[in-house]
C-alpha cells in the first residue's frame, strides 16, 4: 500500500507543474545547426578534341595463293610446310614428271620438223600449208611442254608464309591445293563506315589499330582503299585499311579495333570527376558553381573519354566552374563552401 500511495504523489505533483501554474515551462530545445557542404571544384575550358570513330574487323592477308596443278598429279617433293617463309619464285613442290618427259622430246620432235619445213618452204621445196601445218604442231608441242613444266614444278608466285598444308609425299593431287601461301607484309582490315562520313574520308588517312592478342599496344596503319558505293541496307561503305607488318606480329585472323581520326573541333573538355550518372537512366550531369556560391545541377553530353577528362559536346560552356568532389552532399540550388581556393 505504501508503495502505491507513493505512486500517486508522484502523479500528483507532475499535474501540479503542469497544470497548476499559469507560467509555462519549457523544455530544452536543442537548435539544429546547418551544414554547409564542402567541395572542390576545377574551371573547365574548351580546345581543340581530335574526333574519332572505332571499327572492328579482321585482319586479312594482303593476298592469298592456293598452290596446285591443273590436273591431278602425284607428289614426288614438298619442300616447305606449315610456318615457313618463302620468297617469289621458290621451288615448291615437285609432281610426277613422265608426262613432262613425253611432252618434251615431242616439242624437239616438232621443232625439227618445223626448221626443216621452214628451209625448204624458203627455197621453194614446201608449200605455204606445208609450213603452217608444221609451225603450228611445233606451237601446239611447245605449249603442251610448258603447261607441264609449269604444272610439275611448282613455284611460289609471292613472298609469304605457308598457313596449309594438304598433302604428303606420294600423295594424289586432288580438290584441294598443296599449300597455301599468305603474303602478310602488309595486311589488311575492311571496315564499314557511316554515311555521313563519306566526304570526310580520304585515302592516306592515318588509323591507329589495337589487337586482342597485344592489349592496349596501338599499330599505325593508313587508308589505302575505299569503295565508292553505299550500301542501301547498312548506309555505310567499305575502306580497307593497311599495315605495314614489317615485323609480321599481325596476323591473319586477328580480331583488330580501327580507330579512324577525321576532324579537329573546338570543344569544352570537363575532368571526368565532374561527370555523374543519374541514378536509374543513362543521363550524364555536373554540378555548376554560381556567382551566389550555390551550385545548379546541368545535364551534359559527352563525347570522347581521353584519360581523366571528357569531351562535352554540350550541356558546359568554357569558363564554367564545375564540382569535382563532395557532390553526394549536394541538391539543385544548395549552398556550398569551396574549399579548394
Amino acid at each position: 500500500m505504501k508503495r502505491i500511495f507513493n505512486s500517486l504523489l508522484v502523479v500528483s505533483a507532475l499535474a501540479a507543474v503542469s497544470c497548476g501554474s499559469g507560467k509555462s515551462t519549457k523544455s530544452t530545445e536543442a537548435v539544429a545547426e546547418v551544414v554547409i557542404p564542402k567541395v572542390e571544384v576545377a574551371t573547365v575550358a574548351a580546345r581543340d578534341v581530335e574526333q574519332q570513330v572505332i571499327f572492328t574487323g579482321n585482319v586479312e592477308a594482303e593476298a592469298v595463293n592456293n598452290i596446285a596443278p591443273q590436273s591431278p598429279r602425284r607428289i614426288k617433293e614438298i619442300r616447305y610446310d606449315v610456318g615457313d617463309h618463302v620468297r617469289k619464285g621458290d621451288v615448291l613442290v615437285r609432281l610426277e614428271n613422265s608426262a613432262l618427259v613425253q611432252a618434251k622430246a615431242q616439242m624437239e620432235n616438232s621443232k625439227i620438223e618445223y626448221e626443216r619445213t621452214e628451209e625448204l618452204y624458203k627455197i621453194g621445196g614446201a608449200s605455204k600449208s606445208e609450213y603452217d601445218a608444221r609451225s603450228l604442231q611445233y606451237e601446239v608441242a611447245k605449249a603442251t611442254y610448258e603447261n607441264l613444266l609449269e604444272n610439275t614444278t611448282l613455284i611460289a608466285p609471292i613472298s609469304g608464309i605457308v598457313t596449309a598444308r594438304n598433302y604428303d609425299k606420294d600423295d594424289m593431287t586432288g580438290g584441294l591445293p598443296v599449300l597455301v601461301i599468305q603474303q602478310i607484309r602488309p595486311v589488311k582490315i575492311m571496315i564499314n563506315i557511316s554515311e555521313n562520313l563519306f566526304a570526310k574520308v580520304r585515302k592516306g588517312m592515318k588509323v591507329y589499330v589495337t589487337l586482342e592478342a597485344y592489349g592496349d599496344e596501338q599499330f599505325s596503319g593508313s587508308i589505302s582503299r575505299i569503295y565508292p558505293t553505299i550500301n542501301n541496307a547498312t548506309r555505310t561503305f567499305a575502306a580497307e585499311v593497311t599495315i605495314p607488318n614489317n615485323d609480321e606480329r599481325v596476323r591473319p585472323g586477328m580480331f583488330a579495333r580501327v580507330t579512324l581520326p577525321y576532324a579537329n573541333i573546338n570543344r569544352v573538355v570537363a575532368p571526368d570527376r565532374a561527370v555523374n550518372k543519374l541514378m536509374g537512366s543513362g543521363d550524364r550531369y555536373v554540378y555548376v558553381l554560381e556567382a551566389d556560391g550555390t551550385v545548379r545541377y546541368s545535364k551534359v553530353e559527352l563525347g570522347r573519354r581521353m584519360g581523366a577528362e571528357w569531351e562535352i559536346t554540350s550541356g558546359l560552356e568554357s569558363g564554367q566552374t564545375v564540382v569535382v568532389k563532395g557532390q553526394t552532399a549536394l541538391t539543385n540550388g544548395c549552398k556550398v563552401e569551396v574549399v579548394n581556393k
